[in-house]
């Protein structure tokens, strides 16, 4: 008799947790204003697209550390960072955030990749909330 079902555990609790450090990661790079810190959780072709102040701003991640660059630290961020989805090499964790650098809440949706052992962020997709 063939098992057509498997009841098999593909993903280690080890991999949420390592996806979510790759994300607070992310979060304690804003808090401080580290751009350079921030890199480190993005893939070196990573992308971000989203609307801030009701202008599309798209394209190569060097987006958001210019941001970074530009309005520094955001010393009053709170988050909540949920995995809403993983495989063994894929997941998406919404970072739900509340005063960034210019006192922004948003909503972001981190595509994370693993490559080689390693989780990072390939794409980045944010909803700015009006003020």
């Amino acid at each position: 008799m063939a098992n057509h079902e498997q009841n098999i555990k593909t993903v280690a609790t080890a991999e949420y947790d390592a996806v979510i450090a790759v994300a607070q990661h992310y979060v304690d790079s804003l808090r401080i204003g580290n751009a350079e810190g921030l890199a480190q959780a993005f893939h070196k072709d990573a992308v971000m697209y989203g609307f801030t102040n009701g202008e599309l701003l798209g394209g190569p991640i060097s987006n958001l550390f210019g941001f970074v660059r530009k309005h520094g630290n955001a010393p009053d961020i709170t988050t909540r960072l949920d995995v809403l989805a993983i495989t063994p090499t894929t997941a998406v964790v919404r970072v739900d955030m509340e005063n960034d650098a210019i006192g922004a809440d948003y909503n972001d949706y981190l595509t994370l990749i693993r490559i080689a052992g390693t989780w990072q962020v390939i794409a980045k997709v944010y909803h700015q909330f009006e003020g």
